[in-house]
């Protein structure tokens, strides 16, 4: 489908959640990297480098608030939550751990997001650069935590109900190929066979971990693919504002791999159902038509003095572009608001070109 289509199709305003249907999910349980994440790094206190917690994160949530969302006020997790009715992410992990143990067992029957800034597939990644973080193996730990509590709470046959029915929803491997990229590869032209050896190591872990969501009683995936992580705007400081074909490369053969991979689960585990999202061509395809998105700006970060050589990172030192709506990228990774909300709108419209083998609102209906 064509993306303004999308756009033109469904009015992007807040009026599209006040009165929203009821959940065709009983709950949404939500994995990965600082996509989705609504606040677990918050709790790492002095831990991590990747934190989202300060100004001026947030400037349009309400109150001003920074909640941990790395975007000017919700993330692609948000948007993909407030499409199926719900006002915004479940709460973190650790927020309802630390902060709200009394309402614990009756929040997780709504589902809980594990998402945590950093975080890779594999138990090391994000360390490096930013500390602590949490990775896709001690998220599934946490869901494990969630499962017991809940059938203590209910029982044993109504818990396992409530997990079958639910959205599980996943965006994790950008950080394990970026780290992969950066510490390990020195010279273009041994990427290809560097990549043919981790690859398929990254991928056997991705399926470990899914594997064990299932056992845990998931069934339905909504799974997001590595976006055009070369044309980030911090990316594209270092390569003079355009592109790198090579970090663009590698996040195509994740994807690639990613997409046969669920297939296989599919065949071995018939119960799992999965949407896998082109997350790359998705956001390719944003980038290179802005006007027809009411897009005015690409390629710069609206926080961060908005520009490509010399800026500083969000923050309150910072300065921050007035038209939001109208730039993509909100720091030098990750989208505005309005920027998720399109990647959201095409994960639930989206046709075969991005979405695979059905789209998010085929998905929830199986």
């Amino acid at each position: 489908m064509d993306l303004s289509m999308v756009v033109s199709s469904r009015l992007l305003n807040e009026e599209r959640y006040s009165e929203p249907d009821p959940p065709p999910v009983p709950a949404v349980f939500i994995f990965g990297d600082s996509t989705f994440d609504v606040g677990t790094n918050n709790f790492l206190l002095n831990q991590t480098k990747s934190k989202a917690d300060m100004p001026f994160y947030g400037i349009d949530y309400p109150h001003s608030k920074p909640t941990g969302r790395f975007s000017n006020k919700y993330n692609v997790a948000d948007c993909i939550v407030q499409l199926l009715g719900y006002k915004e992410s479940p709460p973190p992990f650790l927020y309802l751990v630390n902060n709200d143990s009394e309402h614990f067992n009756t929040q997780i029957l709504k589902g809980v997001n594990f998402a945590g800034g950093g975080a890779g597939i594999l138990q090391d990644t994000g360390i490096k650069r930013f500390g602590r973080v949490i990775s896709m193996g001690e998220q599934v730990e946490q869901f494990s935590s969630v499962c017991s509590n809940m059938s203590e709470y209910l029982n044993a046959s109504a818990a396992e109900s409530i997990i079958n029915k639910s959205l599980f929803l996943i965006s994790v491997g950008s950080n394990d190929v970026n780290e992969f990229l950066f510490f390990n590869v020195s010279n273009s032209s041994t990427l290809i066979h560097q990549l043919q050896q981790f690859l398929p190591f990254l991928m056997d872990n991705y399926q470990t971990h899914i594997k064990n969501l299932i056992k845990l009683g998931g069934r339905k995936f909504g799974i997001l693919g590595a976006a055009s992580l070369g044309c980030v705007p911090d990316v594209r400081e270092t390569y003079n504002g355009s592109c790198s074909d090579e970090i663009n490369f590698a996040a195509q053969e994740f994807n690639a791999l990613l997409r046969l991979s669920l297939f296989e689960l599919a065949f071995d585990f018939p119960q799992f159902k999965f949407s896998f999202a082109d997350a790359y061509h998705i956001s390719f395809a944003i980038i290179n038509n802005p006007s027809r998105l009411r897009l005015s700006e690409v390629k710069k970060a609206c926080c961060g003095n908005q520009t490509l050589t010399g800026g500083t990172p969000c923050g309150p030192e910072a300065t921050v572009c007035e038209n939001r709506d109208e730039f993509l990228f909100w720091d030098r990774h990750h989208p505005t608001n309005y920027g998720s909300q399109l990647v959201a709108l095409n994960l639930f419209n989206g046709g075969a070109e991005y979405m695979v083998p059905t789209n998010f609102s085929m998905l929830v209906k199986l």
